[in-house]
């Protein structure tokens, strides 16, 4: 099929895209002198890719206050009197990534994501995105004080609804086009080096001509097909915690010129969701049909029985790993059970109005009311567990409390409390897919390598679509980091790329640092 070019488009830097990865390589690109253009899938009503189910976790190292002031001046203004942020150190950063990922990082990336990750906490301020303390969710009060664990003090404010309302205004103010409901389909490559893309717009194919293209436009979590192709069977049943437009495009049409797979593609970011969720992300409820607290409670399966160490970690270094573990389990459910003691430390997704619950003021009510559940199984659970409860250790949820059980054949590690406060409640939970860890393996600079090593010219990939970083696990507020980290680098390569210093010089810049507020 022969494609038509689009009139009066062509841009120096075409990025694929428009969630949060998209958008900080448009932005970056336009700040080292490039036209830019945009094109995403999706229409203007679900535009932003998964960075619109994102609760605004935002992971960087910092080595005390000062650096949170660098990033949020008006933390000044706050009474902090009462809180302790703490350090998150790039040893603590690098360490919390190896260990969760079991060393097989790529530790150039790691490099980069790690050490550029404050000055990229300071970019993205800068761009009108507004940041926040996360107290009450990386911070309990205790005795009267906040103390921050797990390397998570600040926040995006409003989650990423509002991240992308701050990055899509800079955006327009810059006068950065975006096409929606354009997706692209292959890549133009001519005399070796990328020369754009063949989209999709209004109903035709179109060839959309750029110096250099940035591909980010997410992973395969969406498309069934590749999930149990890579994931392995059973997966194209789960839900998707996100977009139902990452549909693995833009890695199949960069393998189609021959980029070179990379990371663990049958790896996942995945979360305990409500099994009554739909099976896509809903834009009304964002990421609140998650259920992340299970560090205080108990995980059952349909025996009633318990399957993983609820309190091996904070569950900022557990849930993304814990999510897939459901859908190995029969039914592919899981319920979470607390019991009164602990309420008031549950988020504010427990207390939707699209909540998967039951409640009871006995344990042996309860257990009649876990749809699923072998009840006798689950009362012999409960008994056993409460009994091999240490409860002569503090209990304490800002800090790895050492409260543990003793005897069980899967022992809990940290806050370990007895079942015995009415009354009980249950959230009945199933997996939900956040995004996939396969990827494109990229250089220091953002570039698309071919499957012989050799950069691909003009071809860069940011966001879901850089493989190896994460591996078997994930820690919580990364995925943004890695977004903006890399969207930033792939802007400002395929801008220098595109747009070479001498040919800029000879061009008045427009605006380049300063359209940012």
């Amino acid at each position: 099929m022969t494609s038509a070019e689009l009139p009066g488009v062509a841009p120096d830097v075409l990025v694929v895209g428009a969630g949060n990865a998209a958008l900080c390589a448009a932005i970056s690109a336009h700040q080292n002198g490039a036209r830019v253009l945009m094109l995403e899938a999706a229409p203007f009503e679900e535009r932003g890719g998964n960075s619109h189910f994102t609760g605004g976790a935002f992971r960087f190292a910092f080595a005390g206050v000062d650096d949170l002031l660098a990033v949020l001046p008006s933390l000044a203004q706050e009474r902090l009197e009462n809180v302790d942020f703490g350090t998150y150190t790039q040893d603590q950063f690098f360490d919390d990534l190896f260990a969760l990922t079991q060393y097989r990082s790529d530790p150039d990336l790691l490099e980069i994501l790690v050490r550029g990750s404050l000055d990229t906490a300071k970019w993205i301020a800068q761009q009108g995105v507004k940041l926040q303390p996360g107290l009450g969710r990386q911070a309990y009060q205790v005795d009267g004080k906040f103390k921050f664990w797990g390397g998570l003090a600040l926040h995006i404010w409003g989650g990423g609804p509002e991240l992308l309302n701050a990055l899509y205004a800079n955006v327009e103010r810059r006068g950065i086009p975006i096409l929606y409901e354009t997706p692209a389909t292959s890549l133009i490559r001519e005399n070796g080096r990328l020369a754009g893309v063949i989209a999709e717009h209004q109903g035709a194919p179109v060839a959309i001509r750029a110096g250099a293209v940035v591909l980010a436009c997410g992973s395969f979590e969406s498309n069934p097909e590749m999930r149990a192709k890579y994931l392995g069977p059973g997966w194209e049943m789960a839900r998707v915690r996100g977009t139902r437009f990452n549909m693995g495009a833009g890695l199949n049409m960069a393998m189609a010129i021959g980029a070179r797979p990379y990371g663990h593609w049958s790896g996942s970011h995945s979360v305990a969701w409500d099994i009554n969720a739909p099976p896509y992300g809903d834009l009304t409820v964002g990421d609140q049909f998650q259920k992340h607290n299970y560090p205080f409670g108990i995980l059952i399966n349909a025996k009633g029985e318990r399957y993983v160490d609820e309190g091996a970690n904070f569950h900022s270094h557990t849930y993304a790993k814990y999510g897939g573990e459901i859908i190995k389990l029969p039914g592919m459910f899981a319920w979470q059970v607390f019991d009164a003691k602990v309420s008031h430390l549950l988020r504010s997704e427990y207390r939707i109005r699209r909540v998967t619950k039951a409640e009871a003021n006995t344990l042996e009510e309860l257990a009649g009311k876990l749809d699923g559940v072998d009840p006798e199984g689950f009362l012999r659970t409960v008994r056993e567990f409460n009994a091999a409860c240490r409860v002569d250790t503090p209990f304490n949820p800002n800090v790895l409390d050492g409260r543990r059980t003793q005897g069980l054949a899967i022992n809990k590690t940290n806050w370990a409390n007895p079942l015995d406060t009415p009354p009980f409640h249950a959230y009945h939970v199933t997996t939900g897919v956040t995004f996939t860890f396969g990827g494109l393996k990229i250089s220091q600079k953002g570039e698309v390598e071919d499957l012989y090593g050799r950069i691909i010219p003009g071809l860069y990939a940011a966001g879901e679509m850089v493989g190896g970083l994460f591996f078997h696990n994930y820690a919580s507020g990364t995925g943004l980091m890695s977004g903006a980290t890399f969207g930033r680098l792939a802007g400002r390569s395929a801008a220098a790329f595109a747009r070479p210093p001498a040919s800029r010089a000879a061009q008045v810049r427009h605006d380049a640092e300063g359209a940012a507020p």
